[in-house]
């Protein structure tokens, strides 16, 4: 049946039950026992939410990637108090960021690594579908005294309308990579929009696995240049990069740091800031947490899967062997690497001579004989010994990638399929992959960055913002600067700090703001406000974080000076009349500077600034020692705030750096694959490989039935006039280049033409090496038939010369495709085009999780506010209040 609003229901249904009861069990067994720490998950509502969402997750990974595509991308109405613009990047900008990324990569790396220059390109939409969204209440007339009232359309004029507001936030948002959209993260986006008193622009970008890597990159950063580069047409004025912050959770947070890498080594201006919420950054899984914090997390333990089709995996059946299994072969590459670049002939020869299928070498041995050699990837045909050509690097591919053994006796396993969805295996730890092992991450705009630490990504974020902040003291490791020019390059060039504010929040999961009726939620979603504000602003100033230009009775105040002062009245009990969940809270305003919202407020702050006056030369030389030895400075600036925060929203400074386990890890050991959480994904593969047989086996007769319809669609097309560039044999090509004289087989005769500003089309790609998933080059999936479909009969490239007219037998076949039309153009990848609901809009799972998330966040604001229910259903005050609500 697929995910729906129904299954998800009945899905989660029982869960919610069973939650609620477990949760009354544990609260009560706590008060049995004494126990006065609290947790967040004490609280029912956050407790509830948690389980939802990891149900859902779940229910996604025991169906298709299309079938949760298709859910998280249905285009859900906006509320009534949100301006929303929708709006789309035209091709024209994602020609001009195609051409940033081609000049990246330079044309090596394009053919080894990428596949081609070309297939990346392809899509099936005329451009990229994108939102201006800001309140309603923040539109401005004034904006359209210079503009055409009468014939600008709705949309021109809410954009117009929102051009006043200075600071602009383009989010990117998060879901694996394959999953997500502006319709799931709308509600997120308003709320930022309305703190920051701005606007915002989300992107809804390609996803994997039908757009793998590098295409979600692409989109992103040709959302960034439509906005600092509109092209004509675009009602917008350019957007000082000064005034934007990039902003996106989980894979969006790795979009926004990787596509800032490309910024900064392009020498385009970069925008003022970013803001990165539990970011992916390390797809090979090298960090520990990915393996202590699952229970505590909302990722499913065995990552990512997903049911059998036509699309993932790769491989529906397992490969002969197993998708792990000891290795075949020696190196290269040696163990944990997934190495992509070819090697030179040299190395093919010596490689060719040595290789000994029947002696395999442990992993020590490996390493030891690879020890100073260029690891490269060997080729199929390695056990031969011949001659070598010119020629021969074509024959060369990435052998299986082999994983780091626990064990250095042990024979390494290697991957036969594919574990990722956004990006091949070998591909893995390449740096706009994985920005983990970026040759540098210096010289970027300041970022604050956020942290659950309870998720699985904890260690990886803690380290990301250590080495940006410190890049002399966690280097990368050495294979990187081997293998690409590059990032040698940016580790040598790049020095400068990139300034950091790392925060923690305690018992949190991955993306805290998901559950935005928590303190944590709340505490965070002020912070990144006043962060963009005050990154935006004009008088910024030498430092970006807001905290660290206020005077000390706003900035941090060390319980010491406060002394006994702060027992009787600490700032902590101003949030809460419980016990702070971890020992060693800093006595300290929220360091975002919010107004504190109770009673006791203002009579606490002017307590402490009595006592900060009288002791003004202590207090600000033990703050400044305080943060010049936890945080360090440099040039005059701070280069990193590191932060932990507890679920009250009230923070303490982190543990010193030798403390913290992930830091300790060396650069040898980061972003390599490694035994445990490969074996684990294995384990759970193998489970869905037993489970989904059936579906298996029915996606493969899927497929080739797929595969024989587009061999006759290309047979017809050819027969109906379809020309390519280089195949006409007349000499007129301005009449070649004519779309067909005859009736338009789409409603819109503009969908039927030659696009001058489409570069590549499905059939411009015989010379590539595509990854394996990506529709671009597949004859296979229903979705490679549409956007060939595409291609040929609507919206052609400049490499058609003809767009031929659709066969009427075709076209009464199309009609009666429910999932075609002979009129229109076919409806493309739900991972790019967005989906309508078949229902009511307003019943959605969408609308219904955040009216769900609304009523909570209403009842926590009373509660918060001292306001309970009595029994009649009458709202009171609390005790000490004269007027009755």
């Amino acid at each position: 049946m697929g995910i729906s609003t129904v299954s998800a229901a009945a899905h989660i249904t029982p869960v919610v039950i069973k939650t609620f009861f477990k949760h009354g069990k544990r609260r009560a067994q706590k008060y049995k026992d004494s126990v006065e720490e609290e947790e967040a998950l004490d609280d029912i509502f956050f407790d509830e939410a948690f389980h939802i969402v990891k149900a859902f997750i779940e229910l996604g990974t025991r169906n298709t990637i299309e079938s949760l595509q298709s859910f998280t991308n249905t285009h859900v109405p906006a509320p009534y108090w949100a301006a929303v613009a929708p709006v789309r990047i035209p091709l024209s900008v994602c020609n001009d960021a195609a051409d940033v990324l081609i000049d990246w990569f330079g044309p090596n790396e394009l053919k080894h690594v990428v596949g081609g220059e070309r297939w990346w390109q392809v899509r099936g939409l005329d451009g990229i579908d994108g939102e201006w969204i800001t309140e309603k209440a923040y539109l401005s007339s004034d904006s359209l005294n210079t503009e055409s009232g009468g014939d600008l359309s709705k949309t021109d004029e809410m954009i117009l309308r929102m051009q006043h507001l200075e600071p602009v936030l383009l989010y990117v948002h998060g879901g694996g990579f394959s999953w997500g959209s502006i319709n799931t993260h709308r509600y997120q986006i308003i709320r930022y929009a309305r703190k920051i008193r701005g606007r915002a622009f989300a992107v809804n970008y390609r996803k994997a696995p039908q757009y793998p890597f590098p295409c979600p990159l692409h989109d992103v950063i040709s959302s960034y240049l439509y906005l600092i580069r509109p092209p004509n047409g675009a009602r917008h004025d350019a957007v000082s990069p000064s005034k934007i912050v990039m902003a996106g959770d989980s894979a969006g947070g790795n979009l926004c740091l990787t596509a800032l890498t490309v910024l900064r080594d392009m020498g385009i201006p970069m925008p003022a800031g970013a803001v990165l919420i539990s970011p992916w950054v390390d797809l090979t899984h090298s960090f520990p947490s990915i393996m202590h914090n699952t229970k505590t997390d909302i990722i499913p333990e065995y990552g990512f899967l997903a049911k059998p089709s036509t699309l993932w995996p790769v491989d529906p059946l397992p490969p002969s062997g197993g998708r792990v299994c000891p290795t075949k072969s020696n190196p290269p590459p040696a163990p944990g690497h997934a190495d992509t670049l070819h090697p030179d002939t040299d190395r093919v020869q010596e490689d060719n001579n040595a290789n000994d299928l029947e002696n395999v070498q442990s992993q020590e041995e490996m390493l030891s004989e690879s020890e100073g050699r260029t690891l490269r990837p060997e080729s199929r045909n390695s056990g031969k010994s011949r001659v070598i050509g010119e020629d021969d690097i074509d024959l060369w591919e990435p052998k299986p990638p082999k994983v780091l053994m626990e064990d250095p006796e042990a024979i390494p396993l290697e991957l036969r399929s594919q574990i990722q969805q956004y990006a091949t295996t070998e591909q893995l730890t390449h740096p706009l992959v994985s920005p983990i092992v970026q040759g540098s991450l210096g010289n970027l705009p300041p970022l604050y960055i956020i942290a659950g630490d309870g998720e699985v990504l904890r260690d990886e974020i803690i380290y990301l913002s250590h080495r940006a902040a410190h890049p002399e003291d966690y280097p990368v490791r050495s294979g990187i600067l081997r293998e690409g020019n590059r990032q040698k390059e940016n580790a040598a060039k790049f020095t400068t700090p990139t300034q950091v504010h790392l925060q923690v929040f305690d018992d949190m999961c991955h993306v805290l703001t998901v559950f935005s009726f928590t303190q944590s939620a709340k505490y965070a979603y002020r912070s990144i406000a006043e962060f963009v504000k005050h990154a935006t602003s004009d008088e910024i100033g030498l430092e970006p974080f807001p905290e660290l230009q206020r005077p000390p009775s706003r900035a941090s105040v060390d319980s010491e000076v406060l002394g006994e002062h702060s027992k009787k009245h600490s700032l902590f009990q101003i949030f809460s009349k419980k016990k702070s969940p971890k020992p060693g809270n800093v006595l300290r305003q929220q360091s975002t500077g919010v107004k504190l919202y109770n009673q006791q407020a203002s009579a606490v702050a002017e307590a402490v600034q009595e006592l900060v006056k009288e002791s003004s030369s202590q207090s600000t030389a033990i703050q400044g020692a305080r943060l010049e030895t936890l945080n360090a400075r440099k040039d005059g600036k701070f280069i990193m705030v590191r932060e932990r925060v507890d679920i009250r929203g009230v923070t303490r400074d982190m543990e010193p750096r030798n403390d913290i386990l992930c830091l300790q890890l060396m650069p040898s050991q980061v972003g390599l694959i490694k035994e445990a959480p490969c074996t684990r994904w294995n384990a759970g593969q193998t489970k869905w490989d037993a489970k989904f047989s059936y579906e298996a086996k029915r996606a493969l007769r899927h497929r080739e039935k797929i595969e024989r319809k587009i061999q006759t669609l290309l047979q017809n097309a050819r027969d109906q006039g379809l020309l390519l560039v280089g195949e006409s044999d007349t000499g007129d090509s301005a009449q070649a280049r004519n779309a067909s004289t005859e009736r338009s087989t789409s409603a819109n005769p503009k969908d039927c033409t030659i696009r001058e500003d489409r570069r590549y089309g499905p059939l411009d790609l015989d010379d590539e090496r595509p990854p394996p998933s990506a529709i671009a080059k597949r004859r296979d999936t229903p979705e490679s038939l549409a956007l060939i479909k595409m291609a040929i009969y609507h919206s052609a490239p400049v490499t058609h010369l003809t767009v031929p007219k659709l066969k009427p037998l075709d076209a009464v076949r199309a009609a009666f495709d429910p999932h075609d039309d002979p009129m229109r153009p076919p409806k493309q990848s739900v991972s790019e085009e967005q989906a309508r609901a078949h229902i009511i809009p307003g019943m959605h799972g969408l609308r219904i999780w955040d009216a769900i998330l609304r009523y909570i966040m209403a009842e926590k604001s009373k509660k918060a506010a001292g306001y309970v229910k009595d029994r009649a259903g009458i709202t009171e005050e609390r005790k000490g209040s004269k007027d009755a609500v």
